[in-house]
């Protein structure tokens, strides 16, 4: 496919998925909360949103605010975040990272990317996902579902698995405005249709768009 006809191929898939899931939600219910989206978006890392999910209503139960978390001690928060896994640099990262909010930005979560990859443990995708949920950006979230779903859509070749290198094509594929939304509805699809194991292609509402699809893969 030429560069106009993966553009214009983006541009169907992006409508097809707002018919089959009209409102796009995070994954991760941090009830807008700036700050604890960033915490959560550090605890999903090689971890299903579902336990973060778990996880952080403990945690935010004992530390409800950035304050109350730059004070925490390692081993407390250890505790907590223990079946997310990688739990003490992920514990470590949080505590830091609560404490740069607050001392270094007031408090106030930063829009720009070059800040935003400051916070220890945060790299682009959770700083896409800051950008695009909280202050509307044109952002790729590049996880697993995003990754998969658009090498089988023809976007890349499937063994691309950089996420950099992904979110450098679908920015220039996605139109800005759809960005953010379509990586949440994404993530849906790719649980529930398009799957890592078993992907669903004869009842995919998008097989005609894909080229996973079209070969009956």
């Amino acid at each position: 496919m030429t560069q106009k006809e993966k553009k214009m191929r983006m541009a169907a898939i992006v409508e097809e998925l707002k018919k089959v899931y009209p409102v796009p939600v995070c994954a991760l219910e941090s009830g807008g909360d700036p700050w604890r989206l960033l915490v959560m978006g550090r605890l999903s890392a090689q971890c299903t949103d579902a336990r973060v999910n778990i996880v952080c209503r403990e945690l935010f139960a004992r530390f409800p605010t950035p304050h109350a978390m730059a004070k925490a001690t390692l081993a407390e928060v250890e505790e907590i975040v223990r079946p997310c896994g990688l739990y003490h640099t992920k514990a470590q990262n949080i505590i830091d990272a609560s404490r740069m909010l607050i001392e270094d930005f007031g408090g106030e979560m930063p829009q720009e990317m070059e800040q935003l990859l400051l916070f220890p443990g945060v790299g682009r995708k959770i700083a896409n996902l800051l950008r695009g949920d909280l202050f509307g950006l044109p952002a790729i979230v590049a996880d697993t579902h995003c990754i998969r779903l658009c090498g089988r859509f023809g976007m890349y070749p499937q063994s691309e698995k950089n996420p950099t290198r992904v979110e450098e094509i679908l920015t220039k594929l996605v139109e800005p405005a759809e960005q953010s939304d379509l990586c949440h509805r994404l993530v849906q699809f790719g649980r529930d249709v398009c799957t890592a194991r078993a992907p669903r292609c004869a009842e995919c509402p998008l097989a005609t768009l894909c080229e996973m699809g079209k070969k009956g893969k």
